[in-house]
């Protein structure tokens, strides 16, 4: 989850330390937090007001030197993310998290001692960066720790697929035979060079269509992944038309909208293409999809700029701790059905977007009844 805050300094030299909620109280002058180490010590803390939605089971890690706090877990939530790695080994146009070559190797070290501190019931993660691959064999270690400690909690891996080409990593990582793991690719283009210019990285798209193959050959579950933009919306019923006729034993494609973050804001130009402008490629697209029975899916739009027949693909996908709605969204019937806005979408959204009024004896369940 990533979330920051700062925190009174209170012991120079302090070692940083991974620990679970283990309770919350309010004093006189601070809220102090209860927490449970890894080898079961306690330790209090004192911190602001604004990590008192902090609650047992939630997982942070304390640095009393520098006076920080982050959120890593959040039990309640189904947005927990792993973070990995700040390096990658592509520079896409539009990247959320923009890559540094730097050494973050202790991140998955700390990922390593929060996750038997989870709880078992955790309904899902996420693994992201930077590239995951990229850790190699800690990057097993992880995936062997959660079917170990969370075997019931599905796990889902972002990753451009181009190391599974030319390692035995897909192998290897079938080998642990987690029960519940997708992992999500992505494809920007039916002509390598175009997916090459997105991702900034020559011969990255036979890498990543290889590594794409590699994995279902190893039984593993893949999904494609199509970040819709002015780069890559010409050749968008196209690259539905090749995934379907090329790679048509993929578990599912997702077709989604821009996060106005990272690279996307200095390349907002390039990039912003309003959503209700391209609903006639996204409508072609997945019916390519559809008739070839490829699972589809739409994530990161608003209901009110999709045509009606896309809403039954769409899907609340914005993780909770960065989705807002906007002003035009307060008095909308289907708001709680409708996926809403990056928080980043302030800078930019659809001069489309409009409340939907419930019909006269409806509730808003109704309005949306094809999701």
């Amino acid at each position: 989850m990533q979330l920051s805050a700062h925190i009174p300094k209170l012991r120079h030299g302090a070692e940083p330390f991974i620990a679970r909620v283990a309770g919350l109280s309010t004093g006189s002058q601070s809220r102090q937090l209860r927490l449970l180490l890894a080898n079961k010590l306690e330790r209090e803390v004192s911190i602001p007001d604004g990590l008192g939605y902090l609650a047992d089971g939630d997982i942070v890690r304390v640095n009393e030197t520098a006076g920080e706090i982050r959120v890593l877990y959040r039990r309640d939530s189904r947005h927990n993310v792993l973070f990995f790695t700040e390096r990658c080994n592509s520079r896409c146009l539009m990247c959320s998290q923009p890559p540094r070559s730097v050494d973050d190797g202790y991140l998955v070290e700390e990922i390593l001692e929060a996750i038997p501190l989870m709880s078992p019931e955790t309904e899902v993660l996420c693994i992201t960066g930077g590239e995951p691959t990229l850790l190699g064999s800690k990057l097993l270690d992880v995936i062997r720790a959660i079917r170990k400690y969370l075997p019931r909690t599905a796990l889902h891996m972002l990753t451009n697929g181009r190391l599974f080409a030319s390692t035995r990593l897909a192998q290897n990582i079938a080998e642990i035979e987690h029960p519940d793991f997708m992992i999500g690719i992505p494809i920007y283009s039916d002509i390598a060079s175009k997916h090459d210019f997105v991702v900034q990285a020559k011969g990255a798209f036979d890498e990543t269509v290889r590594g794409i193959i590699k994995l279902k050959q190893a039984n593993q579950k893949v999904e494609i992944r199509f970040v819709i933009h002015k780069q890559t919306i010409d050749r968008l019923p196209q690259t539905a038309r090749f995934i379907a006729r090329n790679v048509p034993f993929v578990d599912q494609v997702a077709l989604m909208g821009l996060e106005m973050t990272g690279f996307t804001r200095s390349n907002l130009e390039a990039l912003w293409l309003d959503p209700f402008d391209y609903q006639p490629q996204l409508r072609q697209a997945v019916s390519e999809l559809n008739v070839s029975r490829i699972g589809t899916v739409i994530y990161n739009h608003q209901l009110c700029v999709l045509d009606k027949e896309l809403w039954p693909f769409a899907r609340r996908s914005i993780s909770d701790w960065k989705n807002i709605y906007m002003p035009e969204c307060g008095d909308c019937a289907i708001r709680e059905d409708c996926g809403g806005f990056f928080a980043s979408a302030t800078l930019r959204y659809s001069r489309h977007i409009k409340p939907f009024q419930a019909p006269q004896g409806a509730g808003a369940g109704a309005v949306c009844s094809t999701q």
